[in-house]
């Protein structure tokens, strides 16, 4: 792809290039690789659809939010002293929900290995199953705080954790 700048003057006139133009002058917006004359707009960002914004006091979702837990995790199980990582992140031992009183028990965190795919049909009757190859297997790691509320036990993931202690 040939790089060029357009200087600014009008086209209505010949002039000449040192270089292959190939497409016509009128154009109304400048498409990428142009000089612009007004700012450009900041990017987009993919990983969060777009949704109304929150009612007053409610807590913005964290765009990456999904990274945070994976760090959490990997951080949770190099830690020499678990208890102690756990209140530098601020997870709460105990915490009321719902005019519940939550303990924290446990924290599991599960690895997971994806090695197979399913695929449907037409019609949706049956599947194809096809093992994955190398450089497709999925790695990652699930990761749940299991609470005792008085009458049993109560999973929560890394987002419903931090939903409920901004609420509660």
């Amino acid at each position: 792809m040939d790089r060029h700048d357009h200087h600014h003057h009008g086209h209505d006139h010949h002039h000449a290039h040192d270089h292959d133009h190939h497409h016509p002058h009128g154009h109304a917006v400048p498409g990428p690789g142009h000089n612009l004359s007004h700012p450009a707009r900041a990017a987009a960002q993919w990983q969060t659809p777009h949704r109304p914004e929150p009612a007053g006091g409610a807590v913005a979702v964290e765009p990456d939010l999904d990274k945070v837990e994976k760090a959490f995790a990997e951080g949770f199980l190099a830690a020499a002293d678990p208890t102690s990582f756990l209140r530098l992140a601020r997870v709460p031992f105990e915490m009321a929900v719902n005019g519940a009183t939550l303990r924290l028990l446990r924290v599991e965190i599960d690895a997971l290995t994806d090695v197979g795919s399913l695929t449907p049909h037409l019609g949706g009757g049956s599947f194809r199953y096809d093992p994955l190859p190398a450089n497709f297997v999925a790695q990652r790691r699930k990761l749940r705080f299991v609470y005792f509320d008085g009458a049993g036990l109560r999973a929560l993931s890394y987002a419903e954790l931090r939903d409920a202690g901004h609420r509660g």
